[in-house]
């Protein structure tokens, strides 16, 4: 029933939660499963007290950190991806940079999945509630062209 499996994953607990149950869904019906992970940019600190020299030094160090963290992010999520291999399940990693929710959007449109496995946010109460409604996972729910099952962590 469920071929393709997505499971976008921001390299948290939950995000593994989420994995987890992908996995067991996935050994029920012989499922291919992509983890995909976004890596947001680095934000650039302003330079206009800086000399050129100072500059241009700050923008690779930058470049540098942006680089190395994409690097690392990688073999995270091949980790991942590699422990479940083992059990027999067909996994991939795929790690990109951009804005979360505009990344997975553009996966979900481009690539046909049977289903999302992700987790949500924590319950939020308050303020903090109605900030909330901006989320990816929420997004998600909305754009999908297929079930969505949200993990609550």
């Amino acid at each position: 029933m469920y071929k393709n499996i997505l499971v976008p994953h921001a390299g948290t607990s939950a995000g593994d939660k989420a994995l987890k149950h992908a996995v067991h869904i996935a050994k029920n019906n012989s499922s291919e499963i992509l983890i995909l992970h976004v890596v947001e940019s680095l934000q650039k600190p302003p330079t206009f007290a800086l000399s050129g020299t100072e500059s241009k030094a700050l923008a690779r160090e930058f470049k540098k950190a942006a680089k190395q963290s994409l690097i690392n992010r990688k073999k995270e999520m091949e980790r991942k991806a590699e422990f479940y291999k083992s059990e027999n399940i067909i996994i991939k990693s795929k790690v990109v940079t951009g804005y979360a929710d505009e990344v997975i959007t553009k996966y979900i449109k481009k690539q046909k999945f049977d289903l999302i496995v992700m987790a949500k946010r924590k319950k939020l109460s308050g303020i903090k509630r109605l900030l909330s409604l901006g989320s990816v996972s929420r997004k998600i729910v909305e754009i999908g062209k297929c079930p969505v099952l949200l993990i609550d962590a």
